[in-house]
Formats: structure tokens, C-alpha cells, sequence
């Protein structure tokens, strides 16, 4: 998706639970500042959406994403107990979202340094699909728990496809599938032989290896460096991705997106933190991250670069970082620093 310099875009945005809406907020300030070009529709979902919808994904909310087919979202929680199915999931089904992008890269030095490595998890498929039941053995109603997985041939090719074209495009050099074909044969197998099969597409210009997820694990901890690219199931790209978020700092500092044929929603990956909502002191960079992915998604790559050389430039240079990096500043005070840096 692409855009005019000048033209408006239509988006939506749901600020979330817990934390969402103070570092949502924050988000659009810094946005604003840019110049960038979103008109916002302001929607609700999770907890909040529940107690001022019944719903934590209200009809508005869909019925906004599918006219705009772009948005930007704040954590959102799941309500526990009455057969609340996870809001993230039902967003990725809804608008069949099919390919989670999560990037890992430096930005503060720590233990490892100089890590760029992007995730690629196909989004919907997997064990995600969440047909799972009980058997009942003797007076147990719960005694055997079962659950299935589902990788489609259609679906494997398309995530491998969009992964190749994904590191053609941003000049990523290998691709790493990760599997567990040596005992998951069909689930995983299927999955490992569509990334060969469209491999064959890109010979010469994108390299493809492979992994059982376990050793990539190992790997990533031993020597990360040796990756460029990992193409991931639904669950392993799960875990993984939160073991690069933590080679780079932690959750904090890790953006994702989520992109289908007609819709595309950007996000901080983390979680509501309710323990601190209200306080004044959430981490903002993951979402604003997410804002930079969301603007490159629609062809404004030089306010993106604007944006990421901000946050990079108020964290090392001017060393102005919230508790969770290691600094004192608040959520505003961190968004008036990096206003002052790009506006």
C-alpha cells in the first residue's frame, strides 16, 4: 500500500487496555509532530471495548477496519472466563492477517549488539486454529485434553511467498525456516516444504536454510548474528520472537505487524502492564516503532526514517529512557524529548 505525499490516509485506532491508551496517545502526539498523514477513527477493543460494548471487538470496530483496512492498535487484553476467545487472534482472523512481521534490531548496546534479524510467523494457521476439546474418562470431564494443528499447503506457500518478496525487497540475503519435521512431520513437514519449494523462485538472490526450532533457540542465544531472516510457524515464530525481542532489550523496544491481501495492523507487541496504567510511566518506544513499520507500509519510508533516527538519537544521545530502560524520564517526558528531536 502506497501513498501521495500529500494525501490523507484513513486509519483506525484502537488505543487498548491497561497501558494502551497513555503510550497511544503519546503515538499520535509524535505523529502529529512528523506531519504524518493519518485521519484517525477512534475505536475500542479488549476489556474496555467488553465493558462499554459487552464485546472486546465491537461491530464499529470491524465494520472501521474495514473501510480504512489500515490500523494501529495499544495492547489489548483478553477478558478471562466467559468463552472469550483472544481479541488478537479474532482480529487476525476477521481480516485474515496471515503474516506477522516482527523486526529485532539494536537500538540501546547491552549484552549483544549490532542484532538486525526479522521474523516472518504466519499468523492464523498452525496450532493457533485452536480446535481443541476434552475426553471425559470415568467421573473426569477433563481427564484427556486434545488439541489439533493446522498448516494448509495454500497457506505455507503464501507466508514462504511474502517472506521471499518481504527480503527482496529490504535486501535481506537468507531466509531460515524453522520446523520440528523431524517429529512433526506433516504439521511442520508441510511447512518446510513449501519455503523449498518457493525457494526455488529466488536462487541467486535469497539463500534458504533451515532449523529445527530447538536448535535455532540454542543459536540465537550462542551466536544470533549468523541469522538474517526467520520464517516461523504460527507457534514457534510465537516464542521466537519474544527471545529477539529479549537479545535487544526486551519487549519494550520490539514492533509487529500484521499484513493481509486488504488489511494491514500495527502494534506493540507487549502487554497491557495494568500494574503501572495509570501512572505515567509506560515505555512508548514498541508502539512507536510499530508507527514507523505502519508509515514505511504506506510509502512514506523518509518519515519513517525520521521518525526511527528520532527514538534512536533520544535514547543514546540524549539519553532519555523510562525505568524499564534504565533511565528516569516518564511517558510525556520521553515524547517531549523526541518531538523536540523531529519536529
Amino acid at each position: 500500500m502506497a501513498s501521495k505525499s500529500n494525501e490523507r490516509i484513513a486509519a483506525t485506532l484502537i488505543p487498548g487496555d491497561g497501558i494502551g491508551p497513555e503510550i497511544t496517545q503519546v503515538t499520535v502526539d509524535v505523529l502529529d509532530a512528523l506531519g504524518a498523514p493519518f485521519d484517525w477513527d477512534l475505536q475500542l477493543g479488549g476489556v474496555a471495548a467488553l465493558e462499554a460494548c459487552g464485546d472486546p471487538l465491537p461491530e464499529a470496530t470491524i465494520q472501521s477496519l474495514k473501510r480504512t483496512r489500515l490500523g494501529l492498535k495499544g495492547p489489548l487484553t483478553t477478558p478471562s472466563g466467559g468463552g472469550f476467545r483472544s481479541v488478537n487472534v479474532r482480529l487476525r482472523e476477521t481480516f485474515e492477517l496471515y503474516a506477522n512481521v516482527r523486526p529485532a534490531r539494536t537500538i540501546i548496546p547491552g549484552r549483544y549488539e549490532n542484532i538486525d534479524i526479522v521474523l516472518v510467523r504466519e499468523n492464523i494457521e498452525g496450532f493457533y486454529v485452536a480446535h481443541e476439546h476434552y475426553i471425559q474418562v470415568g467421573d473426569d470431564p477433563k481427564a484427556v485434553a486434545v488439541s489439533q494443528g493446522v498448516n494448509t499447503r495454500a497457506g505455507c506457500l503464501r507466508i514462504a511467498r511474502f517472506a521471499f518478496e518481504y527480503a527482496v525487497r529490504h535486501g535481506r540475503k537468507k531466509i531460515t525456516v524453522i520446523h520440528k519435521a523431524n517429529i512433526l512431520k506433516a504439521l511442520t513437514g508441510i511447512f518446510l516444504d513449501a519455503a523449498r519449494e518457493v525457494a526455488k523462485d529466488y536462487e541467486g538472490r535469497v539463500r534458504l536454510d533451515d532449523r529445527i526450532v530447538d536448535a535455532c533457540a540454542m543459536q540465537l542465544v550462542l551466536n544470533p548474528w549468523q541469522f538474517d531472516m526467520l520464517l516461523c510457524t504460527n507457534l514457534f515464530g510465537d516464542i521466537l520472537s519474544d527471545q529477539l525481542a529479549g537479545l535487544v532489550g526486551g519487549l519494550g523496544l520490539a514492533p509487529g505487524s500484521n499484513i493481509g491481501k486488504d488489511a494491514a495492523l500495527f502494534e506493540a507487541v507487549h502487554g497491557s502492564a495494568p500494574d503501572i496504567a495509570g501512572k505515567g510511566i509506560a515505555n512508548p518506544v514498541s508502539q512507536l516503532l510499530a508507527a514507523g513499520l505502519m508509515l514505511e507500509h504506506v510509502g512514506h519510508d523518509e518519515l519513517a526514517r525520521r521518525l526511527t533516527d528520532g527514538i534512536r538519537t533520544t535514547l543514546l544521545e540524549d539519553n532519555v529512557r523510562t525505568a524499564d530502560l534504565g533511565g528516569k524520564a516518564n511517558t510525556a517526558e520521553f515524547a517531549r524529548a523526541l518531538i523536540h528531536r523531529i519536529a
